[in-house]
């Protein structure tokens, strides 16, 4: 009777244990980019709420004060609309582009061929759009600072 042993070496083993190890990195990454989307997505469904009800404020608005006030704070949650899109969009990327990553080292152990040059160019891309994300969040995170410093709270959605 052959055993598995025997017909798998244990040079494959090792190779094999070694990429399962090492993919493993990527997928923290892709875990907190998952996380991430999360907490962007929840952020995104508030300003949006918060967009509809500063319009019905402003429909219903009759000074000219507060019509002003208002208008400018449409703007600024139109701004922070964009900048949580792009970090969302941005995480997203990143989080197709260590999915490759980890394509790109399997393919690449399992073939034997030499795939350096493609893991770092794409868990690199990786790196750069979550920090993109990140920085478009903190684009988010400012203006909002900026609107409370400025005009002070305004009205929150019922």
């Amino acid at each position: 009777m052959v055993s598995v042993a025997s017909i798998v070496s244990s040079d494959a083993i090792d190779n094999t244990a070694h990429i399962v190890q090492v993919a493993l990195t990527p997928i923290f990454l892709l875990t907190g980019a998952a996380t991430l989307l999360g907490v962007f997505n929840t952020r995104l469904a508030y300003v949006s709420d918060h967009a509809e009800h500063t319009e019905e404020l402003l429909r219903a608005a009759e000074d000219d004060e507060d019509r002003s006030r208002l208008v400018a704070h449409q703007a600024r949650l139109r701004h922070r609309l964009q900048a949580l899109d792009a970090a969302m969009a941005l995480t997203a990327l990143g989080g197709a582009a260590t999915c490759g990553t980890v394509c790109i080292l399997f393919l690449g152990g399992v073939q034997n061929k030499g795939v350096a040059s493609w893991l770092v160019i794409s868990f690199g891309f990786a790196l750069l759009c979550v920090v993109g994300g990140l920085a478009a969040f903190l684009v988010d995170t400012l203006l909002a600072w900026h609107g409370i410093r400025q005009d002070g709270p305004m009205p929150r959605p019922k």
